[in-house]
């Protein structure tokens, strides 16, 4: 399966979350998929090095989705298989007084990776148009205003050599409520706990549309939106893994030359083989 086509949001698309399948495994055992995970794995180890050396371009990944949605667990299963050295995670909180007293976009931009890095946030530039939205009531034409923005600054980064690749981990109501059940009771999770967790699954259907909203304005060409069936971790793992895999693969990165004589190098300090 080609997972870039099957759960890209293709620009200009109106997105409906009911039609996409949150429980989808696409023919994939359980098995099968840890197996290719593993494998996207190392591949993504051997990429994210080339990327480091070329020293050319950066990747920026977003990860967007409901509480518990599986936005930690992806982090590991992507940015666990790259040099640390060569990769930032960011998790947006609500902004600081300085933060707030910037645009919105400011604290993003300096989150922004550099030349050869990975970026990975963990929320983003979108919290303003999915949370803030709900609670900041404002004329329609703001959140397009809004969305104009933010398509404007990805394409800034896309044209100075950043990739974009945005995910949104789609979960079904009973899955969010059955991992968050799982917290309460697991003592080495529930202090990820809070009251807001479970009160904010009242606004479920308000989410879905502003996602939607933000879905349809912003998957463009140079920083699209996939759609993840996430109630299955493994299989969330998989597709992720793959797609970056996948944009990684296909930028045709190459080692750069070495600066240093290598002939000289091994004519003063080299033996050869005997």
């Amino acid at each position: 399966m080609d997972f870039t086509q099957t759960f890209r949001v293709k620009p200009g698309a109106t997105v409906n979350l009911r039609q996409h399948a949150p429980a989808l495994s696409a023919g994939f055992s359980k098995s099968a998929g840890l197996a290719q995970t593993a494998a996207n794995q190392e591949r993504l180890n051997a990429l994210q090095e080339r990327l480091y050396a070329e020293h050319k371009r950066s990747l920026l990944i977003v990860l967007q989705g409901m509480d518990a949605s599986g936005k930690d667990g992806t982090i590991k299963a992507v940015g666990g298989a790259m040099n640390p050295q060569g990769i930032q995670v960011v998790s947006y909180k609500a902004p600081n007084a300085r933060e707030a007293d910037q645009d919105f976009l400011w604290r993003i931009h300096r989150d922004a990776p550099g030349k050869g890095l990975v970026s990975i946030f963990n929320r983003s530039q979108y919290e303003e148009v999915l949370i803030v939205r709900l609670r900041t009531p404002q004329p329609e034409k703001f959140w397009q205003a809004r969305f104009d923005q933010i398509n404007n600054f990805e394409k800034l980064l896309a044209d100075n050599g950043t990739h974009v690749l945005k995910f949104f981990l789609h979960i079904s109501p009973e899955e969010q409520l059955k991992r968050l059940a799982e917290r309460v009771d697991d003592p080495a999770k529930n202090w990820k706990v809070t009251e807001a967790d479970f009160t904010e699954r009242q606004k479920w259907d308000d989410y879905q549309h502003a996602y939607e909203q933000a879905l349809s304005h912003t998957s463009t060409e140079h920083a699209p939106w996939f759609i993840i069936p996430s109630d299955r971790k493994w299989f969330r793992n998989l597709a992720v893994s793959q797609i970056v895999a996948d944009r990684l693969a296909g930028l045709n990165m190459q080692y750069p030359p070495s600066t240093a004589d290598l002939d000289a190098i091994r004519k003063k300090y080299l033996k050869p083989a005997p």
